[in-house]
């Protein structure tokens, strides 16, 4: 796969990988799955809030009058 950057990405890339002290290739493979593991936790978040909501809402708003 190629990857094309703009020269700001690639310099931003370049002091990424610099900082972690691994390739530029690593610091992209590290990047997407970080990217993904956030995703896959804020998508878990969102489940857990509407359950709670479901569960807990009624006994929230009787709570509040």
């Amino acid at each position: 796969m190629t990857l094309r950057l703009t020269e700001a990405q690639d310099r931003a890339l370049t002091e990424l990988a610099a900082v972690e002290g691994v390739s530029k290739r690593e610091a992209v493979v590290r990047a997407i799955e970080d990217r993904a593991a956030r995703i896959a936790q804020d998508r878990q978040v969102r489940e857990l809030a509407r359950a709670a909501i479901a569960d807990y809402g009624p006994l929230l708003d009787r709570l509040a009058q």
